[in-house]
């Protein structure tokens, strides 16, 4: 079994999904109940509908508690230093546009890249892994090989940018 990193934060976002999650089985489960009892469940569409629903929550319930015992909880407020590592906040710019962009790296099960977290496992973010500020790293994307500078190395204390 291979350690995770999540963030408190993100553990705790987790938990009360689990939990979000378990508090609606007894509706699913009188929906579809109430469904069966409207008689030929072969062109029952709200039958249908909740038995997916049933499987799509049993299947989220599941890959959450299998993670669970994986993660290895960091706490955010303990790191620092000039290294790119879990929890930091680094400052990327393409070398051939000009582009930069922020991103806060953090476990696969927490990160947003939409709202400017990316996993310590994504492409970039295993380029970043123990690299300095001033360093360049070449990352193998969908539209070919893109070259970036870090600009800056920061520690927020938080999973939030």
């Amino acid at each position: 079994m291979s350690s995770i990193p999540i963030s408190q934060e993100g553990l705790k976002r987790l938990k009360d999904e689990l939990e979000r999650l378990k508090s609606e089985r007894p509706g699913v489960i009188q929906a579809i109940k109430e469904a069966r009892e409207e008689g030929d469940l072969k062109e029952n569409a709200g039958y249908d509908a909740a038995r997916e629903r049933q499987g799509m929550l049993e299947a989220r319930i599941n890959y959450i508690e299998s993670r669970l015992p994986q993660f290895n909880v960091i706490d955010l407020k303990t790191l620092g230093g000039e290294t790119v590592i879990f929890g930091a906040t680094v400052e990327i710019e393409d070398v051939e546009s000009g582009e930069s962009k922020t991103y806060t790296l953090l476990g696969p099960d927490e990160s947003e890249p939409n709202k400017g977290s990316i996993s310590v496992l994504s492409p970039v973010g295993r380029a970043l892994l123990g690299k300095e500020v001033g360093d360049e790293v070449v990352v193998e994307v969908p539209r070919g090989r893109v070259e970036y500078e870090i600009l800056s190395v920061k520690f927020n204390g938080s999973a939030c940018l």
